[in-house]
């Protein structure tokens, strides 16, 4: 069964979103020990306002490995804001134990439609106001491994799906 939300998108219900993936990425920094502490809280920030103004897609975090820039275990959390209303799971049921040695910690953000129909300009003094310098780059590649869709956290219409990524062999 489905059902169809109505309303506005607020700035507290991309802040609950975001807090969800910033409870994931506190267990990361208990398990793996980053991102900082300052970090979780400007990840964060970052990303409630981009989904408040709905410019972003996706949103990925995790190790990537330094010599080729292979996902080695990452999370992506796509954005679905059709208005069906999803489930809306506990954070949580990081992957422990996989060797990180060779690989740094780097996040990733897939721009929406509405981001690039943006003038430059207005990109620019966006992206001048949140608290992270975002670089344009290549997305990472995940020859290595393999997706899984594990978790979904929704507020008023819009769910972020969460996959996991991980190497075939750890």
């Amino acid at each position: 069964m489905t059902r169809t939300a109505v309303g506005s998108f607020t700035l507290t219900q991309a802040k609950y979103l975001a807090s969800k993936v910033t409870a994931d990425m506190r267990r990361c920094q208990q398990l793996y020990d980053k991102p900082s502490d300052p970090g979780i809280n400007d990840y964060g920030t970052e990303l409630a306002l981009m989904l408040r103004d709905k410019y972003v897609s996706a949103y990925e975090f995790g190790w990537v490995r330094v010599a080729d820039d292979e996902r080695v275990l990452t999370w992506q959390y796509s954005v679905n804001s059709s208005g069906t209303l999803s489930s809306d799971d506990r954070p949580g049921r990081i992957v422990a134990g996989i060797d990180i040695k060779a690989c740094s910690f780097r996040t990733y953000m897939t721009y929406s439609s509405a981001w690039w129909s943006l003038t430059e300009e207005q990109r620019i003094a966006y992206r001048a106001s949140m608290p992270i310098d975002r670089k344009t780059a290549q997305e990472y590649g995940s020859s290595l491994g393999a997706w899984h869709t594990d978790l979904t956290y929704s507020a008023t219409g819009v769910a972020m799906v969460r996959q996991t990524f991980k190497l075939y062999r750890t």
